[in-house]
């Protein structure tokens, strides 16, 4: 590599080249992103749409790098071979799968080690990697663009907890306010003396100190973390929680801290089996769970959410163009899906617009969802019949879509169960239906059977299919059918409209015109 080239690799950052050189691109080239952490080491490949970007491949070593580091001051010798040898397995996978170069970052361990600088040589010479070390206020920024990636529109405090050292960064209209860091890392404290109370105290005056740091603190928490994400799925367990998607899982204060307490007084094995968190990170959730509780008394916010998107994520955040930032992850992750799997991609425009005089009076968070389920109507249909409607509704329950609420989620599943049938007497449907209000469930169904009818006349252009006539304050629905609209209608279409109808407590009437509907 020529000096010009090493200049021009140097520009952008880790990976080292430009990954989304056309504003326009929607379609994300597999980028692979290995994070050596204090605690754990990870390759993700992230494939799919642009804005949106999917897990195509995900795997986790826990090696501990950072462990006894505040003793020794150097990295852990039984981590390095675990991440040397994890290393050499992910670069042999890339090569299979034929992606570009991995970009490789390290955190707080390999920046504080009195060997990190020989490891980094260590694992270039013996794999071809070059990991790229990134500072505690760069780790915070990527972080909190990890979260933005998400939530676009996030307003809040990210907290990103590591295995050495944990980062905080304020969030508001899309940019990253003040950052902050520290030791807090459990693999840190877990070397401190003095008991409880001494811990309690060096945690309490660590985070008066980022607070700060930062200034005033927001409201809203957003946790970012293995550690984190462990705790949430004790909550989860505790509370008997119906939705297993750790994205955009929200806690109540009052509630964490019950989750908190309990478990300090559970059995860990127990609660660990029962929430299927792994033993490695078992054994780091006890000093997470102190972090977390002097957290909560000093920054005392009034929501906290989960955030599965951190650093990893904030590395392709990092190098979006401001024009591909700006979109709905949503609706990129949904056109996405349906350009991939529908029987006719495009149609879900076409049937948002067909079904929109519907909305006329709707919000804008309900017309994205609106959107979201018309591009997401039809990605199912190669699951039998018979199971199409339960397929399509852990397609969005459990589907990995950022900017979506665990409420939202259930919205959106409902109506594309509606899509395909009208009862949803199941179980487990039944449970998460709770998630939302009475109104939400009867909206999400005349929602899902406005698709099944408008499904009818699936075509690419808009003006064959008739224009729906809504007059909420007379409860009237008409159809205006031209020649090819009425031509597509029959026995089938008539029954769905009047079930449209009646969802909608309302008359329906078709009115026929010589020419296509406008």
């Amino acid at each position: 590599m020529n000096v010009l080239t090493q200049q021009n690799a140097a520009d952008w950052g880790p990976f080292g080249r430009p990954l989304f050189d056309d504003p326009e691109i929607r379609r994300l080239t597999r980028v692979g992103v290995v994070d050596v952490g204090s605690n754990s080491v990870r390759l993700v490949i992230f494939d799919g749409a642009a804005r949106s970007p999917a897990y195509f491949y995900n795997e986790k070593v826990m090696c501990a790098l950072g462990e006894g580091m505040s003793e020794t001051g150097r990295l852990n010798p039984t981590g390095k071979r675990r991440a040397l040898d994890a290393l050499r397995r992910f670069q042999t996978l890339a090569a299979g799968m034929e992606i570009g170069p991995l970009t490789a970052v390290a955190t707080a361990a390999v920046r504080e080690a009195a060997d990190g600088p020989a490891f980094r040589e260590e694992i270039a010479r013996e794999t071809g990697l070059h990991l790229y070390v990134i500072d505690g206020a760069e780790e915070a920024r990527l972080s909190a663009q990890g979260v933005l990636l998400g939530w676009p529109r996030a307003q809040g405090l990210v907290c990103d907890i590591g295995g050495s050292s944990m980062e905080m960064a304020t969030v508001a209209d899309g940019e990253i306010g003040p950052r902050a860091t520290s030791a807090l890392g459990p693999l840190k404290l877990r070397d401190m003396n003095g008991g409880k109370k001494a811990l309690r105290a060096h945690i309490d005056a660590e985070i008066a100190r980022l607070k700060g740091d930062l200034g005033e603190t927001p409201e809203r928490l957003f946790l970012v973390g293995g550690s984190w994400r462990a705790i949430a799925r004790l909550d989860m367990t505790r509370r008997d929680y119906p939705l297993k998607v750790l994205h955009e899982y929200q806690m109540r204060p009052a509630d964490l801290r019950k989750t908190l307490k309990w478990i300090e007084s559970a059995d860990p094995e127990a609660i660990r089996l029962a929430s299927g968190v792994s033993p490695q990170r078992m054994g780091l959730v006890p000093l997470a769970v102190e972090v977390l509780e002097g957290v909560m008394r000093v920054i005392r916010p009034r929501e906290v959410f989960i955030s599965s998107y951190g650093l990893r994520e904030g590395l392709l955040y990092e190098q979006m163009p401001q024009a591909l930032r700006e979109r709905d992850p949503l609706i990129e992750a949904c056109r996405f899906a349906e350009t991939k799997d529908a029987r006719v991609p495009g149609f879900g425009s076409v049937l948002y617009r067909f079904i929109r005089p519907l909305y006329s009076r709707a919000a804008e968070s309900r017309l994205r969802l609106v959107r979201a389920a018309c591009h997401l109507h039809d990605v199912s249909w190669r699951s039998h019949p018979d199971y199409r409607a339960e397929v399509c509704f852990d397609y969005a329950t459990r589907g990995n879509f950022g900017g979506l609420s665990h409420g939202d989620r259930v919205f959106l599943a409902l109506a594309l169960l509606h899509r395909y049938k009208n009862s949803r007497a199941d179980p487990r449907v039944e449970r998460l239906v709770g998630l939302i209000e009475p109104e939400d469930v009867r909206q999400a169904e005349i929602l899902g059977k406005a698709m099944r009818f408008g499904a009818m006349f699936t075509t690419q252009k808009s003006e064959e299919m008739g224009t729906l006539r809504w007059h909420p304050q007379k409860k009237k629905l008409f159809l205006a059918v031209g020649p090819r609209a009425k031509a597509l209608l029959g026995e089938v279409a008539e029954a769905r409209f009047g079930a449209l109808g009646r969802a909608l407590g309302a008359e329906t009437g078709i009115v026929e015109t010589r020419h296509a509907a406008p």
